[in-house]
């Protein structure tokens, strides 16, 4: 976007006052956002509990200059050098811009909707489209009256094909974003039981939902959902647009469907157009299948090549959802899901829950569906048998039509009337080894409930992002082969990030190993109900027969160690037992050096014991390209040593050496498996990677002061100024991980939207602030680092290295995991 304050006038038929000449480059309607300059433009809407207009003032202060308001609001005077386009409806402003820019971009749009899936399937489309050609997308679930013109915002001719998705509450509200689409081509996933209450039935909801593609060229759906394929064809006359319906039960269908379903992954044979396709994708349960033929019946129908489908979905990894994952009380954990309570997010919410926590017993606490439409017993009755087929231990229902409805429900269940009486008449110490799911409507305050589970109220917390993690991961994924397997390093409590929580997410997204540093970390792991295969990295003799009964992996870095557990091995009867043989190929850490591989190989031939799982070594600086020889040598004498391993034991093993920088610089030594550390956890920087931050390291103001000019703050009286300063003292201090280095002004903290200095020594359990002129209050969010400060600045600024950052936050800091 480029375009002038007057030429915008124009086309949402406003009135301009002021400045015609100010250039507009993005748009946005969040006054919160911080990423913005003059030539951004905000839109004031009146919300339910805010109005965009009161924060215009504030907002022409950080530097805006164009303003879309309504005309209704009254004048709005001082603002030199601004721009005010008056209209009469500022929503509709923005939509308006929105299909200005639509009818702008000349490749295919793609429109996806329905009343569940339609995010899943937009991001999976985008995945298998973008191996074709460049693809741009709707972000996270912006669907709405207000989303889909702000994702229609984005388009740019750069791309080959726009994916926007829409959806609607109310009748009446598709026509407005049909008139903003327009999508070329359609895509309806099918219709529940969201919003039903706005609806007469599901018929409407249909019908409401396909005018999305009135002038669309083709529309794709599954025909074996009845209402959506009845008022398709009565909809759109035969030959107004080209019908590509699926079904697994009608061979007359444009596209016939066999599913076959095995223990990790389901096999689609496809008949379509007189040929007939076989394509694997990584998923078994319903919602994923039938939303992974949804995108392969689009690619297909758009002839995006065989091989390009079929990587495109071989590779497919799981939708990141709105949670947040947190250590309970008692060795619990908690997965609180608040954002909405149905049917349709119940069951994804029921698939995290089983997903969560290993063997650990399952714990659901579910209140009412609220504005289902849906008849009760039939509606909770499905909900018993989710429930019962999801092997739930224990569930607890909240609310008058659960209690009502309580005789469907066997097993341990209780029922409460209301989120008050559960607490009352709870005895929380009862919750012990447990993963509870909190799944609730707003209105039931379940944030009460999760309080009193939270095992820490301290307020100083690192919050970690498991959609990051999960895309960090998969910007590693893609660059490597689909044999290329994945072990993630874990250790050190996950570099500070926490390591059952994160390493139960991975294990849910595929990683084959997990490594850590000591038997201690495993037995972790393993006592959180952890199965993936685990290494460990630096063995404590000592420790070698609680590895063996915790079946964790050890690695043998020398002839003592490998004499030590070989021992050890036998005396407990084992036969192949796995083991991992680290190479020291020019780090001088643990490792075999060259010249003692080949007694080991000796010792390892006609070795029935002990059975090597892989062969390793590390790269010294791989992240540093004056040393690419080095790391060249390396990988020589590493594969050198490999190489006489395997023959002298006859059989094939993993082979591994890349960290997180060889992945992304040396892919031809990635071999059978990488092994990702500290940029799954978006530290350190890859050129040809889009890595997310992780970690947001948090705290609140506890106190503020106003010190006179000429009066010391902190420790030693060191930090003194000749103005009068208003000060922010934070709860947070060095024992909490907050290096003593950034204290007297050379580090700083983010909060009410801009940096200020740490002022003084930092103390132990407190560091002070200066937050003059800022407007921060009592309570405010102070990010130490995060989206606005870096871990690698922080790092900078102490002279070390982002690692010693991470593992240094202490045990004592909450660890709050979320997605979105």
């Amino acid at each position: 976007m480029n375009i002038k304050a007057s030429e915008i006038a124009k086309i949402t038929k406003g009135k301009l006052k002021g400045e015609a000449d100010n250039m507009v480059e993005e748009i946005i309607i969040d006054s919160r956002l911080v990423n913005y300059d003059s030539n951004t433009a905000f839109v004031a809407i009146r919300g339910k509990n805010h109005d965009g207009h009161d924060y215009v003032p504030a907002l022409y202060k950080k530097g805006i200059r164009t303003f879309i308001v309504n005309r209704s609001k009254g004048k709005l005077t001082g603002f030199v050098g601004a721009s005010f386009i008056e209209v009469a409806d500022t929503v509709q402003a923005l939509q308006l811009i929105a299909r200005n820019i639509r009818m702008k971009f000349k490749s295919p749009v793609i429109g996806v909707t329905g009343s569940a899936g339609k995010t899943v399937v937009k991001e999976w489309l985008a995945d298998v489209l973008a191996l074709n050609r460049p693809v741009i997308r709707s972000p996270k679930s912006y669907n709405s009256q207000v989303g889909v013109p702000l994702s229609l915002m984005k388009l740019d001719n750069r791309y080959g094909v726009a994916i926007i998705e829409a959806g609607i509450s109310l009748p009446g509200e598709m026509e407005k974003l049909e008139r903003m689409v327009e999508p070329d081509i359609g895509v309806i996933t099918n219709i529940g039981d969201a919003h039903a209450e706005n609806f007469t039935d599901m018929r409407q909801k249909a019908v409401e939902k396909l005018k999305l593609f009135t002038n669309s060229l083709m529309l794709v759906y599954r025909s074996d959902y009845k209402i959506i394929d009845e008022e398709a064809k009565r909809m759109f006359r035969k030959g107004s647009k080209v019908i590509v319906d699926w079904s697994t039960t009608d061979p007359g269908a444009t596209m016939y469907v066999i599913i076959r379903s095995k223990s990790a992954h389901t096999h689609l044979r496809i008949e379509f157009r007189d040929n007939v396709y076989s394509f694997r994708i990584p998923f078994t349960d319903k919602a994923s299948v039938e939303n992974a033929v949804t995108v392969t019946a689009v690619s297909l129908a758009m002839n995006i090549p065989r091989e390009t489908i079929e990587k495109g979905l071989a590779s497919l990894v799981s939708v990141a959802m709105r949670m947040e994952i947190k250590n309970g009380i008692n060795n619990c954990q908690i997965i609180e899901d608040f954002y909405n309570s149905d049917p349709g997010s119940f069951g994804i919410a029921l698939e995290l829950l089983k997903a969560s926590g290993g063997a650990r017993r399952k714990t659901l606490i579910l209140s009412d569906f609220l504005q289902s439409g849906r008849e009760e017993i039939s509606m909770y009755g499905e909900v018993a048998r989710q429930v019962s087929k999801s092997h739930v231990h224990k569930f607890i229902g909240i609310g008058p039509a659960l209690s009502s409805n309580s005789a469907l429900f066997s097993g341990e269940a209780r029922f409460f009337a209301t989120t008050d009486e559960f607490i009352s008449g709870t005895d929380f110490s009862e919750f012990r080894d447990e993963v509870i799911l909190l799944k609730g409507a707003r209105k039931f305050e379940f944030e009460k409930i999760g309080r009193l589970l939270e095992h820490q109220a301290y307020q100083t917390i690192l919050e970690v992002n498991l959609d990051a993690v999960a895309h960090n991961l998969n910007q590693f994924r893609s660059l490597l082969t689909p044999e290329t397997r994945v072990m993630v390093m874990v250790k050190a409590f996950a570099y500070g990030a926490g390591a059952a929580e994160v390493a139960s997410f991975l294990e849910y997204h595929g990683v084959s190993y997990l490594g850590v540093a000591n038997t201690d970390e495993g037995v972790e792991l393993r006592e959180a109900g952890l199965s993936l295969p685990i290494i460990v990295m630096n063995p404590d003799p000592v420790s070698m027969g609680t590895m063996i009964r915790y079946n964790l992996e050890p690695v043998l870095f020398g002839l003592d160690s490998y004499e030590a557990f070989l021992s050890i091995a036998s005396k407990h009867g084992l036969l192949r037992y796995p083991v991992h043989l680290e190479i020291d190929s020019g780090m001088h850490r643990l490792g075999f050096m060259p010249g003692e591989v080949d007694k080991l190989a000796v010792l390892l031939t006609g070795e029935e014991t002990v059975k090597v799982a892989s062969v390793f070594s590390h790269f010294a600086a791989s992240e540093d390209p004056a040393m690419d020889g080095y790391t060249d040598k390396q990988a020589r004498i590493f594969t050198e040593a490999a190489d006489k391993i395997a023959v002298a034991v006859g059989y094939p093993f993993i082979r591994h050496i890349c960290n997180s920088a060889g992945i992304s610089r040396f892919p031809r030594y990635h071999f059978d498996m990488v092994r990702p550390g500290i940029g799954i956890y978006g530290a350190g920087r890859y050129d040809n990677l889009d890595m997310k931050t992780v970690g947001r390291f948090k705290t609140n103001i506890s106190q503020i002061k106003d010190v006179p000019a000429g009066e010391p703050v902190g420790y030693n009286c060191r930090d003194v100024s000749d103005a009068d300063r208003t000060i922010a003292i934070l709860p947070v201090g060095y024992a909490d991980g907050l290096n003593r280095k950034l204290g007297n002004r050379n580090g700083e903290v983010f909060v009410a939207g801009t940096r200020v200095p740490i002022i003084g020594n930092v103390c132990m359990d407190a560091c002070m602030v200066d937050i003059t002129g800022t407007g921060a209050k009592t309570g405010d969010v102070v990010e130490i680092f995060g989206e606005n400060i870096s871990i690698d600045e922080l790092a900078s600024k102490c002279g070390t290295i982002p690692y010693e950052i991470l593992t240094s936050i202490h045990y004592r800091v909450k660890r709050v995991f979320y997605r979105e």
